[in-house]
């Protein structure tokens, strides 16, 4: 499924459940919202082996979210986002006939924003935010001959945000998010045998959910 088509489902949902929706509940100080999104993760992948040259990429993924926030003041809000995603990786333009297909990885990604909300007392309440990120990369596999192992080095990165809240009635709310996450590792295949320092995988991170504040 692509981008377009999850967002285009998810907006035709959304526009069925806010249609004649009334009484907004405002953003205040030491409200908390739980949010559930479909993401669409699109990394933005480079780098290069030591030994066999080529391009490193990592293919997108299609996952559901959960995030928490809470609301310090009406306006400043921090905001912790899990997920897990699951990406095949592969090296391409290699000294090797065809790609070196590295298999898949699952990355787990807790990220941490602190938020600006604007218009807080509106219905339409934009925000951005920008804060730290540390991802663990899991159940990493080599699919086949000459890949036996893979070793990605878990690390922080930085992560920018911005998004809007639409609020509608029973204290729900509509909610539309793109991150940016600057994230970097070192990968070791087959033991070290084949190394791929400084691998950007950078992903963008289109969401879309409904969230309900406590």
């Amino acid at each position: 499924m692509k981008a377009g088509k999850l967002l285009s489902m998810l907006a035709g949902a959304a526009v069925l459940v806010t249609t004649g929706a009334s009484g907004a509940v405002a953003k205040e100080a030491g409200d908390f919202l739980v949010r559930f999104r479909g993401i669409a993760v699109t990394p933005d992948s480079s780098g290069t082996t030591d030994a066999i040259g080529g391009q490193a990429n990592v293919d997108e993924s299609y996952v559901p979210e959960v995030d928490f926030t809470y609301f310090f003041t009406d306006n400043i809000a921090a905001e912790l986002i899990l997920a897990t995603t699951k990406h095949d990786v592969t090296v391409s333009g290699t000294t090797l006939p065809g790609d070196a297909d590295l298999g898949d990885v699952w990355l787990l990604p807790p990220t941490l924003t602190l938020q600006y909300h604007f218009m807080p007392k509106s219905s339409f309440s934009p925000y951005i935010g920008a804060g730290v990120n540390y991802t663990f990369f899991y159940n990493q596999d080599g699919e086949s001959a000459p890949v036996n192992s893979v070793e990605y080095e878990d690390g922080f990165g930085f992560a920018l945000q911005a998004g809007l809240d639409y609020q509608f009635g029973n204290n729900w709310s509509l909610n539309f998010d793109v991150k940016k996450i600057f994230l970097e590792t070192d990968v070791k295949v087959n033991g070290g045998a084949i190394n791929a320092k400084d691998v950007n995988i950078d992903p963008w991170i289109f969401g879309i959910g409904f969230g309900y504040t406590f």
